[in-house]
């Protein structure tokens, strides 16, 4: 092989090397992953339980039971619960359930805790009457007590509709 020949193949051979390094080189860049989460709360699901305070008669006094709501709030959610004063309020402190004449009426009041101390009502603030709670991501239930003072009215069936609503 002649030199010529030679120099001719290490030129190629070092081409060769050096195109096969070029084809190694990197680059390289960064990105961000994101989300943006809302808070968020439901009352409805599953549905309240009903304040059902039975078949009782007309000399019962401080009958009690309690219903439920359902509270599903992010996780960490701040939350309060207001509950309106029903269909049929009037004068006093109590609501009142109707009877099927439209002028008897039942009163109640829907308390926050098992001993009935704590009233629950639409007022928020400093000295407020509204639950508080934290969401926890899951399903909470937020019991409703009740307690009818009396049941000295005609007999019938009586009824009223009270509004929960949640802020968040």
């Amino acid at each position: 092989m002649n030199i010529k020949t030679a120099f001719t193949f290490a030129l190629l051979a070092f081409g060769s090397m050096a195109a096969a390094q070029a084809d190694a080189a990197t680059a390289t860049t960064s990105f961000n992953v994101k989300i943006t989460i809302t808070s968020t709360c439901t009352v409805d699901t599953p549905a309240a339980t009903d304040v059902n305070f039975g078949t009782v008669a007309s000399t019962a006094t401080n009958v009690a039971n309690a219903g439920a709501l359902n509270v599903n709030c992010t996780n960490r959610t701040p939350y309060t619960i207001a509950l309106d004063n029903g269909q049929n309020f009037g004068t006093g402190p109590l609501r009142n359930m109707k009877g099927g004449t439209g002028a008897d009426l039942v009163a109640y009041q829907l308390y926050q805790d098992t001993n009935h101390t704590l009233p629950w009502g639409s007022t928020s603030g400093a000295g407020g009457n509204v639950f508080a709670g934290t969401g926890s991501g899951s399903v909470q239930n937020v019991p409703v007590y009740g307690v009818v003072p009396s049941a000295n009215s005609p007999a019938g069936s009586y009824n009223d509709v009270v509004i929960a609503t949640l802020t968040y």
